[in-house]
């Protein structure tokens, strides 16, 4: 036997297990494709509770999202630079939500944020009421997809070559100078494939939404919630999404594959 036989021998006890798995992976997906394109996507789509659903989710995504940038940033930044005690204290209660079951995540922000929550009373007094609100729908957005883009921005700025952070300190830049023009684009990659990441996690959250931001059509209703509805009401409506929302994990999967390969080279 040669050579060649033999580690083709060695290796063909793992090719079962593994195609039974990448089989397990595929078949649901191309179950999707397929009935989409047997219900006419594009008439389908054009439902009206399609188009609400969309816009709804769209809107709360994008804000999410850039909630999630303009807060988690500066946090990243400091967990992956400044020490500090309690420093993993800290990371382990921003990494938590990624870990939570999304109905743990929902009746959290609800015992929190609710009317007679833990600030919720309060927020009440100010005239400001969160639960089944599309503010609400941010705030669970957020809670779930925010630690993913503070996880992806902080292993950017730790990579981030500590020599040319004293170059610019000993060009007399200040923190914040240091930050703004030399942390944020070394660590550009990471920051955008974080954003890509959290912007997609955002748009399929179903758990905690549905807890603490309820299913009202036009008002809460993503995504998720239309395709969980559909499933009674309207078939065609929750194939139609499910191909739409498939679609855009795949093309953001592509977009982050693309960035950590040029990551990689760099």
């Amino acid at each position: 036997m040669t050579r060649k036989d033999t580690r083709s021998v060695s290796v063909g006890w793992l090719v079962a297990p593994g195609l039974l798995l990448t089989l397990l992976l595929g078949l649901p997906v191309l179950a999707l494709v397929v009935e989409g394109l047997a219900a006419s996507l594009p008439g389908t789509l054009m439902d009206a509770q399609a188009l609400t659903a969309l816009r709804v989710s769209l809107a709360t995504t994008s804000v999410s999202t850039a909630a999630a940038i303009l807060t988690g940033t500066p946090l990243a930044y400091v967990l992956a630079r400044v020490p500090f005690r309690g420093k993993g204290w800290v990371e382990i209660l921003v990494d938590l939500p990624i870990v939570l079951p999304p109905s743990v995540a929902g009746l959290g922000l609800l015992l929190a944020f609710g009317r007679r929550g833990l600030v919720g009373g309060s927020l009440e007094l100010l005239g400001i009421h969160l639960p089944f609100t599309a503010a609400a729908v941010v705030l669970a957005q957020l809670f779930v997809a925010g630690p993913l883009f503070v996880r992806a921005a902080r292993i950017g700025f730790g990579a981030v070559n500590r020599q040319l952070e004293e170059a610019a300190t000993t060009e007399g830049a200040n923190q914040w100078q240091l930050f703004r023009y030399v942390m944020i684009p070394a660590a550009s990659q990471a920051l955008l494939g974080g954003a890509l990441l959290c912007w997609a996690r955002a748009l399929g959250e179903f758990g905690a939404t549905i807890i603490f931001a309820g299913n009202l059509v036009g008002r809460t209703q993503t995504m998720p919630l239309a395709i969980y509805i559909g499933l009674e009401n309207n078939r065609g409506v929750a194939v139609g999404l499910s191909v739409l929302l498939l679609g855009v994990s795949a093309l953001f999967l592509g977009l982050l594959r693309r960035l950590e390969r040029n990551w990689q080279v760099v």
